[in-house]
């Protein structure tokens, strides 16, 4: 797992490029076997050949590590294997950080299936919104597009590529992370690997400044997609304050208004209750987080018929009001937030995979691991007062709001700002 200093995404791709296909899998791309070597770091001589000798009867492990998602601040190198195949495992996984290979063929290639992504993600009006958010609410290095525009494809070439790694991929913003082994095992295996990788000339570290703004898109289509976000100051390092914020998220819940009769479909969320079998006319109706390590985003995304959006956005901002008003939200209501966000913690940490990330995110982030009980005890002190005080402390902030599809009808930003001026 590594810390980054600015977008990932195009080398999450040529990394990508040579990763196992499953079963039944087409391949995106011809499968050269030079390419993969050289993307993998598969022909790095520091790799042993005990690859070549698998145990009897069990095959290779993967060439490539399994994952490698990429977010604004960290990328990550996952694999899951057998307990037999630790030591090459670990060989593989750190071969693949250290030395890849980057030639411009394979750049040039990973750039036009980049570029088929790009005009992906603009016909996707959740992603394109989720994604614009940032370049709406932020000044500095979170402004940076997670997913390259094209004109930036245009100039990127193997060099830039190989500079970005140099500067990034540095001992000092590393974290090995393992669930499922012994730690001294771990240790024995990957010190060898690791004890020449020296640190990184030190960097200025980029600078972020929350703004708050508004972003239309207009683009053909039935409906209107609207997010509305405000920030959260101190984002992950401001642990009591992030797990309020994410039992707000719990609370205000929403969904699909396909989903909201069915049985099990979170239908004690308020924004259920109280916007998704109130208004049919609604299509999606849900509460979001973006955080990063000092600041976030929280908000609502919707997605009505142009000719309703209008309400739509004022329901958004009336629901988040709510939260910030002593009184409109029970002890129960509370309770139940509370008891879901434990369970789904406690369920998302059954599995090895999730646990190893997990541990890495929280050394990058915070140095340490911290126990999951010091989760349950943040929990079990979060109080009715403690949701209004945040919310409130939220909505003083100025709102972020980004629109896709006819945005003829969406309120005036100074609208969305005058309705939340008592907070300020």
């Amino acid at each position: 797992m590594l810390r980054l200093r600015s977008s990932a995404r195009l080398l999450r791709k040529l990394c990508e490029a040579s990763r196992p296909l499953g079963r039944g899998e087409v391949p995106r791309v011809p499968p050269l076997p030079t390419m993969t070597r050289r993307l993998s770091g598969a022909a790095s001589a520091a790799r042993s050949t005990s690859l070549l000798h698998p145990l009897p009867g069990l095959d290779l492990p993967p060439c490539l590590p399994d994952q490698l998602p990429a977010s604004r601040e960290q990328m990550v190198y996952s694999y899951d294997t057998l307990k037999a195949y630790i030591p090459q495992a670990v060989e593989v996984l750190l071969d693949s950080v250290r030395n890849p290979l980057f030639v411009q063929d394979e750049v040039d290639r990973q750039l036009a299936l980049t570029r088929e992504e790009v005009h992906g993600v603009q016909k996707n009006p959740e992603k394109f919104l989720q994604e614009v958010l940032n370049l709406a609410g932020y000044e500095g290095a979170l402004a940076n597009p997670l997913i390259a525009p094209e004109e930036a494809l245009e100039i990127i070439n193997a060099d830039i590529i190989r500079k970005f790694y140099h500067e990034n991929f540095t001992a000092d913003r590393v974290v090995l992370a393992a669930s499922g082994v012994d730690h001294q095992q771990l240790l024995d295996v990957a010190e060898p690997l690791l004890s020449d990788w020296h640190k990184g000339s030190p960097m200025e570290t980029p600078k972020s400044t929350y703004t708050g703004g508004d972003f239309r898109y207009k683009a053909e289509s039935d409906m209107t997609h609207v997010a509305l976000a405000f920030e959260v100051p101190g984002g992950w390092l401001k642990e009591r304050e992030a797990t309020i914020m994410t039992v707000i998220q719990t609370l205000m819940g929403g969904g699909g208004s396909f989903s909201s009769g069915g049985p099990g479909k979170g239908m004690h969320s308020r924004l259920y209750l109280r916007v998704l079998t109130k208004y049919h006319g609604v299509q999606s109706f849900s509460a979001f987080s973006n955080v990063y390590d000092n600041t976030g985003l929280f908000g609502i995304y919707l997605t009505t018929p142009p000719d309703f959006v209008s309400k739509a956005v004022v329901i958004a901002v009336q629901e988040l009001i709510a939260i910030a008003t002593p009184g409109q939200v029970t002890e129960v209501e509370l309770t139940r937030a509370k008891n879901s966000t434990i369970s789904s913690v406690l369920m998302n940490l059954e599995s090895r995979v999730i646990v190893a990330e997990d541990i890495g995110r929280q050394l990058l982030t915070y140095g340490s691991r911290k126990p999951i009980d010091h989760f349950l005890q943040c929990m079990e002190e979060l109080t009715l007062d403690d949701v209004t005080a945040f919310a409130k402390m939220m909505l003083s902030s100025q709102p972020t709001m980004a629109s896709y599809g006819d945005v003829n009808k969406v309120p005036p930003y100074e609208f969305i700002s005058m309705l939340l001026q008592r907070f300020r």
